[in-house]
């Protein structure tokens, strides 16, 4: 008889579980799902850009001390974009459609470590290293970046089908490099007024951290909405799906890894 109690008691436990599970939002349901997986080298499935297409530019901010953390990011150990072989392949199709128009892409992030995202939510949560506040998030309070979703504990990126992209006009000039401790200008003033980039004028900066970096906020008008839905309609076609909070930000559909975050370094 105690035998059987402990187990009916252990059945119900169980049933409670399952009914927990069942009464999460959906979203938070799936996310149960989720994992993070942590090879130390890249799956197969995951190639780098270059070896799909070499002539998409790479600026790979996370590389560099151009960011809104102000230096080289966890996990970056060379500047490379490196996504899964499909969304690789998909980004060379919409190249050789832009390449026809007299442009070219630009990636400034790609496959993202989880390392780096545990790196940014650390910066997030120092509240007294606001050094590239005046550009990438001058309006905002740093205190407000997880809340207002600028900041989150898992990135997308971190599947490997995820990008921030832009579209240069051939013939591409170089972007001068960003000098530590330089003054910054906001990411959503006047493009001859922001840090240089030889992008096309998309209305703010990259990681802009401001509602005018929304795809289609309604301030964001004439040449620099042109370039935005230039953008978005010629990756859309290669089966890309903007994120609208962000006009730099595309994932190629479907996933290859819809569940899975990575944390093998870039290199």
């Amino acid at each position: 008889m105690p035998r059987l109690a402990a187990a009916l008691r252990g059945l119900a436990v169980a049933a409670a579980a399952l009914m927990t599970v069942a009464a999460l939002p959906s979203g938070a349901a799936a996310g149960a799902a989720h994992r993070t997986a942590s090879p130390s080298k890249a799956p197969e499935e995951f190639v780098a850009l270059r070896e799909v297409d070499p002539t998409i530019i790479q600026e790979m901010r996370y590389f560099t001390p151009h960011n809104f953390v102000g230096v080289p990011v966890d996990g970056y150990r060379r500047p490379k974009c490196i996504l899964t072989r499909d969304a690789a392949q998909a980004l060379h199709r919409a190249q050789l459609s832009f390449l026809r128009r007299g442009f070219t892409l630009k990636v400034y992030d790609c496959y993202r470590p989880q390392r780096a995202v545990d790196h940014f939510v650390r910066w997030a949560k120092d509240l007294d290293d606001e050094r590239m506040k005046a550009e990438f998030y001058p309006r905002v309070d740093k205190s407000r970046l997880f809340d207002d979703g600028y900041i989150a504990a898992k990135s997308g990126h971190s599947r490997g089908s995820t990008l921030d992209v832009t579209l240069v006009r051939l013939p591409a000039l170089p972007t001068r490099p960003y000098v530590p401790g330089e003054p910054l200008t906001p990411c959503y003033g006047p493009k001859a007024e922001r840090f240089p980039d030889n992008s096309l004028d998309m209305g703010t900066g990259f990681d802009c951290f401001d509602t005018l970096s929304h795809t289609l906020d309604p301030r964001i008008r004439g040449k620099q909405l042109r370039n935005r839905l230039l953008l978005k309609h010629g990756l859309e076609r290669a089966g890309f799906m903007n994120l609208p909070e962000e006009w730099w930000h595309y994932t190629f559909q479907p996933e290859t890894f819809p569940d899975t975050y990575f944390d093998f370094p870039v290199e």
